[in-house]
């Protein structure tokens, strides 16, 4: 068989790496920027490239990781141990690459190529429409099997908010923010929440001369913010100096600041390959990987808020049980079946929009066991979860100091806190 990788950053070297010890596998990775790493590379410009693309990378300079390492190491490969739990930017990327090398896969990557289509031939293979970047060169390749591993933090979603149009300050993406030093002496409304959003109303308001974190979280968070930084329900309009806020008050803003989350996007995937985003929500699809229409399309990383590179490497392992017969596929209507069971407990049970469907969190447990199980795999520790699950709650109550936790895993069902380091 052999395998189109599209991306080589995390998700991407998973996928080369469990492509590489199945065996009888013959695979490729056509990866746009010039390193791996992926959302990992910090790349100081905004904007194009030099090649006109968008840059890729919405890392910013103080990055340091919102997860202890000890669930962000690959099954077979954990991060090596460090006093601490929480790392910069710099030790992931040096992971990973340390990572492809121990699995000697950069002889099956392309760097500086740029995947411009994917569509299925009527042999009922792959083709793929790639320019080689340096060389400014369009080559076609085909393959048995996609895995489409190219993220889904590069392409920013915005609000359709009333009056974007009208105001005069800066309105900025998150995908764009890389130091806070444009931030200084103005006021400045942070829109989201989420881990971007409570970490850069943090580290912006140190230069700020005020933040407004505005956002609909249900949960309550216990931060104790500097004075500066304030909570406010949702903007609901935008006027030429200020923000209206849900409760109808008003506040002068210098800079709208959206940390709003990203869109899902294959621009490179032909139309007939049967796969659609809406609202961000990526259907047909079995189990969140598996193109239901076209079973050797396959897309590794949707969900969020999960032990990222471990699920990677078990949604990487699943498809391939599958792909190389060791596993029979279950018939298309029970798969679309399955999806529908999935739908009804998300926006029934559970009330989760479409934006939500790929979010997991406190489900990610139950998730990666019916992975497991559905493709006759080990399971993944259940400790994983229960130590992400800690640090979720961790990163609402205690955002200023919650880094400077420090952790340990037993066993597979156990973790324990270390003293924080002197």
């Amino acid at each position: 068989m052999r395998i189109a990788v599209i991306g080589a950053g995390a998700a991407g070297l998973a996928a080369l790496r469990q492509c590489s010890a199945a065996g009888k596998v013959d695979f490729l990775c056509y990866e746009r920027s010039n390193e791996v790493g992926g959302t990992w590379v910090y790349v100081p410009e905004t904007g194009k490239d030099v090649y006109g693309l968008p840059i890729h990378s919405s890392m910013y300079d103080s990055l340091r990781t919102n997860l202890p390492k000890e669930v962000m190491g690959y099954p077979d490969y954990p991060i090596p141990a460090n006093p601490k739990s929480y790392l910069h930017r710099t030790e992931i990327l040096a992971f990973l690459n340390d990572y492809c090398d121990h699995f000697n896969l950069r002889d099956n990557i392309r760097l500086l190529h740029n995947v411009e289509l994917v569509e299925r031939t009527s042999e009922n293979k792959w083709k793929l429409r790639v320019r080689d970047l340096r060389l400014d060169a369009i080559l076609e390749e085909h393959f048995d099997g996609v895995m489409i591993c190219n993220g889904h933090y590069f392409e920013p979603s915005l609000p359709d908010l009333k009056g974007r149009e009208v105001f005069r300050g800066q309105q900025l993406h998150s995908h764009d923010y890389r130091k806070p030093d444009g931030f200084a002496g103005k006021r400045v409304v942070v829109f989201g929440a989420g881990p971007s959003g409570m970490d850069l109303a943090l580290e912006i308001s140190r230069k700020a001369k005020h933040v407004i974190l505005s956002h609909h979280l249900k949960e309550t968070i216990l931060t104790k913010f500097p004075d500066n930084v304030v909570q406010h329900k949702d903007v609901v309009e935008l006027k030429e100096k200020s923000a209206v806020f849900e409760d109808g008050t008003e506040e002068q803003a210098d800079i709208v600041f959206y940390c709003t989350g990203y869109k899902y996007s294959f621009p490179f995937l032909a139309d007939h390959c049967g796969v659609q985003v809406d609202s961000n929500w990526v259907t047909p699809l079995w189990k969140h990987v598996i193109a239901i229409d076209n079973p050797t399309l396959a897309f590794i990383g949707l969900p969020f808020y999960v032990c990222a590179f471990s699920m990677f490497d078990l949604q990487v392992r699943f498809v391939l049980r599958f792909w190389q017969k060791q596993r029979d596929l279950p018939s298309r209507d029970e798969m679309l079946a399955d999806e529908a069971r999935e739908q009804e407990r998300r926006f029934g049970e559970q009330q989760l929009s479409k934006r939500q469907f790929h979010m997991m969190g406190a489900l990610q447990g139950a998730y990666y066991d019916d992975l497991a199980d559905s493709a006759g795999l080990r399971r993944l520790p259940a400790v994983l979860t229960k130590l992400h699950n800690e640090s979720s709650k961790r990163f609402l109550d205690d955002l200023v100091h919650y880094r400077e936790d420090r952790y340990e895993i037993v066993d597979d069902e156990n973790y324990v806190q270390l003293d924080v380091a002197a």
